[in-house]
């Protein structure tokens, strides 16, 4: 057992030993002004390329990344939409069933529409009632009070009246 305690603090020593060289060494790089000017051309020559490729890809009509993941959101967003609106119809469809079903609501639907139109049938007989019984105009002149004979006749005689010669 010592044998084996003894080569696991040896393990444990050389790999920390082993891990602080590897960390001194990656410290020494990156301070390193031509293994960071090296990494800098790099992401530059990287960066360029990705765009030199995304250009390409657009003159051959050719979507990107960027486009496939906007079209993804896109196409995730209308399927949230059409679960709202599909839980919605559930529950239009449920309270429907709570109605009493499609049936019941066309009978009451029908039931509807013949009150309207016995309400219209009523509407208009009162209509017409009310324009037979309209109210006559009051005269008030005497000579519009007489009948329609004896104004053409008092007419006439006044006519007559005003041919005659004044004696």
């Amino acid at each position: 057992m010592t044998n084996e305690t003894s080569s696991d603090g040896l393990r444990a020593r050389i790999s920390r030993q082993g891990e602080d060289a590897l960390g001194r060494l990656a410290q020494e790089l990156l301070e390193s002004p031509l293994v960071s000017g090296a990494l800098t051309r790099a992401f530059d020559a990287r960066e360029k390329a990705a765009q030199a490729q995304e250009v390409a890809m657009g003159a051959l009509n050719l979507p990107s990344a960027a486009d496939l993941e906007k079209l993804t959101r896109r196409v995730r967003s209308v399927s949230q939409r059409l679960e709202g609106i599909e839980d919605a119809l559930d529950r239009v469809e449920q309270r429907i069933a709570g109605i009493g079903g499609a049936a019941a609501l066309e009978q009451r639907l029908d039931a509807v529409d013949a009150q309207l139109a016995s309400l219209a049938t009523a509407v208009s007989r009162l209509a017409d009632q009310l324009t037979d019984s309209a109210p006559q105009p009051v005269v008030t002149s005497a000579a519009a009070r007489r009948p329609a004979a004896s104004r053409t006749r008092a007419a006439a005689a006044s006519k007559r009246a005003a041919r005659r010669p004044a004696a």
